[in-house]
């Protein structure tokens, strides 16, 4: 299936164009315009953002034409969580934006269903008790089969027996309906469930953790997997690191590369292991990996700070691409990742 681009004016509704905006404008611009709103537009502008992941410069540029020069040299912008809720710190107290941005994350996890697999099966049943047995089946089949075990005991004999049969006979469900229900379950059941049960602390403190400097990390989770095992592993699943990039495959691996900005890029395999910068480069044309190998042979010395901070910015790309259905990052513990 061809990587999904954002660089269709037509395919954005009214909420994505205003996001793509707010975000060109930057936090300070972007954030006085959006306090003018009022609270419903707010909501659903701010869950457009979240979600809108990388945007094309020519998309930007047919949106604000009249500032062609001053955003031709950014290229893109990123949606995600960390640029929405900064946005929205600039001008609503921090009791709202925890409230709105709960709202958009839901429950743990990088994707619908993995965040669908941290439900509480009480509630998830009782949720499913309420849809079409087809629409339940298809829920069930794309969530972990550990937690739909603890999900099908929990509904109504007659129920449970319709959805078991849907489950076996279902085939290849269309991405269209696969989307509509995604669509379904984030505004009518996720955001209920982050009012009703608060955000997850593990999500939280994984994405405090990418953030902090690989060797306070390494000691801050042997402390911490002495007391607390069971939540260290928890938040190792939710973490994604920019080793991690290693195990994408090469398509999502070569669309990541094409998204990031390639002196950022060279700065962060400068730095990397040789191993590293070794598979990035092995995924690269003959040509492009000509130009990057140059680029990172010629920059000189770079400090080790930049490197970090290059290969985050990096991992915020992928993260983007994988909330926007362009990739799908892999999980810390799938020990089948293949490394070409």
């Amino acid at each position: 299936m061809p990587i999904k681009i954002r660089d269709n004016f037509k395919s954005l509704s009214g909420s994505e164009r205003t996001a793509v905006i707010f975000l060109a404008l930057g936090e300070e611009r972007g954030s006085r315009l959006m306090e003018k709103l009022d609270d419903d537009e707010i909501r659903m502008v701010s869950r457009a953002m979240a979600s809108l992941g990388n945007v094309t410069s020519n998309l930007v540029e047919a949106l604000l034409r009249s500032f062609t020069e001053r955003f031709a040299n950014t290229g893109s912008v990123v949606g995600s969580y960390d640029s929405t809720e900064r946005m929205l710190s600039r001008f609503l107290p921090d009791d709202r934006v925890s409230e709105i941005m709960g709202e958009i994350r839901g429950p743990a996890g990088r994707t619908m269903w993995e965040k669908m697999s941290n439900v509480n099966e009480a509630v998830l049943a009782t949720y499913l008790a309420g849809e079409y047995p087809q629409t339940a089946a298809v829920i069930l089949s794309r969530m972990r089969s550990d937690h739909a075990a603890k999900v099908l005991p929990l509904l109504a004999p007659a129920l449970r027996l319709e959805v078991i049969e849907r489950m076996i006979q279902i085939e290849s469900v269309q991405r269209e309906v696969l989307l509509d229900i995604e669509s379904i379950l984030h505004n009518e059941f996720m955001a209920n469930y982050a009012r009703t049960h608060g955000a997850d602390t593990h999500e939280r403190m994984a994405d405090i953790f990418n953030r902090i400097d690989r060797d306070t990390m390494a000691d801050i989770f042997t402390d911490l997997d002495a007391v607390m095992p069971d939540s260290t592993h928890r938040i190792r699943q939710l973490m994604f690191t920019f080793e991690d990039l290693l195990r994408l495959d090469r398509v999502s691996l070569q669309a990541v590369i094409r998204r990031c900005d390639t002196g950022q890029l060279a700065i962060a395999l400068k730095g990397a292991e040789a191993l590293q910068r070794d598979h990035f480069l092995s995924v690269l044309s003959e040509r492009a990996r000509m130009i990057l190998q140059d680029e990172i042979e010629n920059m000189g010395p770079v400090r080790m700070r930049d490197v970090n901070e290059a290969q985050a910015e990096i991992v915020q790309v992928a993260k983007a691409m994988a909330d926007d259905g362009a990739i799908v990052l892999p999980q810390t513990d799938e020990s089948d990742a293949v490394v070409y």
